[in-house]
């Protein structure tokens, strides 16, 4: 006789397959869609910092995602994902030369301001 166990796994396993192939499509997606796009150099302040720490399991290990928010000369803001290196060499109130591609952060140049 048919178990209900005999349609819960396939069903389940489908499932998750299809969800683990959507995470992988949007991500080729927004990598070809970054590629497509040119790459920028613009004037723009460093308006916010934040990171986003998820934790593991029963070994207790995590992962931090680092943040930045930009603002350009026309009022528009956009956060990147940064490394950990990079978030840590920017300070809110920067001024200077940011340089991304799509949303692919590139690099900031802090402008030197006289003393």
């Amino acid at each position: 006789m048919f178990t209900i166990m005999e349609f819960i796994f396939p069903v389940f396993f489908i499932l998750i397959a299809g969800i683990i192939l959507f995470i992988i499509l949007r991500g080729v997606k927004e990598w070809s869609n970054n590629n497509k796009q040119p790459r920028l150099n613009v004037y723009a302040t460093v308006i916010g910092k934040r990171t986003s720490v998820s934790r593991g399991g029963e070994d207790h290990s995590s992962s931090t995602w680092y943040y930045a928010t930009f603002q350009f000369e026309s009022g528009d803001r956009t956060e990147f994902a940064v490394s950990g290196r990079d978030f840590g060499l920017l300070a809110e109130g920067d001024v200077g030369e940011l340089v991304f591609q799509g949303t692919r952060y590139h690099g900031f140049t802090r402008k030197q301001t006289g003393a």
